[in-house]
Formats: C-alpha cells, sequence, structure tokens
C-alpha cells in the first residue's frame, strides 16, 4: 500500500488562498525562490525541486497590453464621481493564462501603491476574488467580505454586508477590483441574472476600476439580453488568445518565451538551447497556451531532477502528458 505524502513530509506549508487579503498580500510580496549555480553543494534536493516547481512567471505580450489599457481605464475613472466606471473582461480560452495576468496586473499595482503611499500599511488597494459556482447575491458580497476579513453571521442579509463592504472598501482606498471566473454566471437563471446585477450595482458604489476573466464570455450568457448590453456598453473585452506561431514575429515571440523559461533552468546535464531547438514542437505540443508551456517545462524539469537524469530532452518532454485542453489540440497534429 502507497502512503500519501503529506505536506510535512516535502517541507510545505499551504499558503493562505489568494483571495482572502492576507494570501494576496503574501502573493504581492513573496520572494521566489533563490536560483542558484546548479552545482552549488548547499542547494538541497528539495530546494532545487521547490525552485523548479515554481519557476518566475514569464511577461507575455499579452499581460503587456492588459497592464496598458488598465492603467488607461484607471485614468478614465479617476475623476468620475457617480454612475458606472469603465472596466475591461480578460477573455479568452482555458490554460491560456487569464488568472495568471490578472494577478500580476494587481501584484504590480499594489506595489506601486505602495511605492506612492509609504508607511500606509492599512491600504487595501487591490480585491481579489473569484465567483463561486451557482453564485447569489450574497454569496458573491460575501467574497468580497471574506477578502476583507469581515466577520460574517447568519443574522446579516445581503444588504447589511453589500452595505459594510462598499462602505470599507471606500476606506481602504481599493481602486482595483479583478474578479475571477465570471462565466460562471448564468443570467438565464434567476440566481445568476441577480447576482450580475450585484456586479452592477457595486460597480456604481464602489470607486475602483472593475477588471473580470472569463472563459470566452462573447459565447457566454453574460452579454445577453438587457443585463448583458449594459455590461457591453460599459466594458471592453481583451480577448487574451493562446499564442500564434505562423508569422516571423508570432515564432519570435514564441522563442523568447521558450527561451526565457529554459534560462530559468538548473539542471545540472541540462544543454542551453535544446528548448529553444524544440520551440515548434513545444507549440503543437501546448497549442499555444502559456498554462500548458508552463506546466509542461516544470514537469519535466522535476521529472529530471527526482529520476536524475538532470536534462530536458524531445523524449522526456513527449512522456508528460498534459492537460486535456492541449491533448486534445495536439493529437491531430501528431497523427
Amino acid at each position: 500500500m502507497v502512503s500519501p505524502i503529506s505536506h510535512e513530509a516535502v517541507g510545505f506549508v499551504p499558503p493562505a488562498p489568494a483571495t482572502v487579503w492576507q494570501g494576496w498580500d503574501a502573493f504581492v510580496h513573496r520572494a521566489p525562490a533563490p536560483a542558484r549555480d546548479a552545482d552549488d553543494p548547499a542547494w538541497t534536493q528539495t530546494e532545487r525541486e521547490d525552485y523548479h516547481s515554481e519557476l518566475a512567471v514569464m511577461r507575455t505580450p499579452a499581460m503587456d497590453s492588459v497592464f496598458t489599457a488598465v492603467r488607461r481605464l484607471l485614468l478614465v475613472n479617476r475623476r468620475q464621481q457617480a454612475g458606472a466606471r469603465r472596466g475591461l473582461i480578460i477573455s479568452g480560452p482555458a490554460t491560456t493564462g487569464k488568472t495568471t495576468t490578472m494577478m500580476a496586473l494587481g501584484r504590480s499595482f499594489q506595489l506601486a501603491d505602495a511605492r506612492q503611499h509609504p508607511g500606509q500599511d492599512g491600504r487595501r488597494p487591490v480585491l481579489f476574488i473569484s465567483v463561486p459556482p451557482a453564485a447569489t447575491p450574497k454569496m458573491l458580497v460575501s467574497e468580497f467580505a471574506r477578502f476583507l476579513g469581515m466577520p460574517l453571521t447568519d443574522r446579516l442579509n445581503q444588504t447589511q454586508i453589500t452595505g459594510a463592504v462598499c462602505d470599507l472598501l471606500c476606506e481602504l482606498g481599493t481602486q482595483l477590483v479583478l474578479i475571477d471566473d465570471v462565466h460562471l454566471l448564468d443570467t438565464q437563471r434567476r440566481a445568476g441574472a441577480e447576482t450580475s446585477d450585484q456586479l452592477k450595482y457595486l460597480g456604481e458604489r464602489i470607486p475602483a476600476t472593475f477588471v473580470y476573466s472569463a472563459i470566452d464570455v462573447e459565447t457566454s450568457s453574460l452579454l445577453t439580453g438587457v443585463r448583458g448590453a449594459q455590461l457591453a456598453g460599459r466594458f471592453k473585452i481583451f480577448r487574451h488568445r493562446p499564442l500564434a506561431y505562423a508569422t516571423d514575429h508570432d515564432r519570435a515571440v514564441w522563442d523568447d518565451l521558450v527561451g526565457a523559461m529554459e534560462n530559468l533552468l538548473r539542471l545540472r546535464a541540462h544543454r542551453p538551447g535544446t528548448l529553444v531547438k524544440h520551440a515548434a514542437y513545444l507549440h503543437a505540443r501546448t497549442a499555444g497556451r502559456i498554462g500548458s508551456l508552463s506546466h509542461l517545462i516544470r514537469e519535466s524539469a522535476l521529472i529530471a531532477l527526482t529520476e536524475g537524469t538532470e536534462r530536458l530532452t524531445k523524449q522526456l518532454l513527449s512522456e508528460v502528458e498534459l492537460d486535456a485542453a492541449a491533448e486534445a489540440q495536439a493529437r491531430p497534429r501528431r497523427a
């Protein structure tokens, strides 16, 4: 019988989720695992595994575009005193890096805010939540309250929680509200429609710029009907697509991304340039999805570490099973 692997056995302490302030603030200020020379004798096997399990998030053209769009929206919204402010929806297929981009945006904004307001530790410039499945208006606003650490009791109704959340966010100077997985709101059902109305109300009460993330929001019910027309009239849509590999520019962007990730590896027998050499293969395997590429490289590196080969090869990369979406895309190309 195989014994389960405990967190204690691998020396890992699960962090608080980013959807509560303690976890979010830890994410913002967490330093990446330090990179050392691969042959450093002081670098333990566990530390090397932790380093390759994490790897740094690569800056992509999509991230740059989202950062620029949100900076402009923050300027547009800064002096608006009433009514709905302008927002952004990051939309695209799964595993293209939408949530990663959104969290990187929030991290960058909060660090910039801290530089502008030194010593003001009580500020909460960013709020990050995820829409719960089958959300109701009370469930949604309760996620706001949990992020802020507000005590919730069964006696509090939706109106009371909403009022308290809006007042507190105004006091804390929140300027950027990030909401992940808004595609879970089915506005063709009563609960989803009412929760969409709650989002609209929060956007009018809280003097902040709202950024949503959704899987293919254009094909969801969120933009249909009267409610959808209101949302479409207030939000830009940024389409977060997989990276292409058709033109010289596309290939240069992808190759640079692969090269940057390869430069982070600390494997003793790895030949530099191997991953860049197989950049076209990596694109075919992952269909240009950033999340799938990160998974493939990190898992392959961990296999090379634990099995002692200390190098990545095309053979090893081909043996790693990826997410179902990437495998479905890659299967016809392999055939």
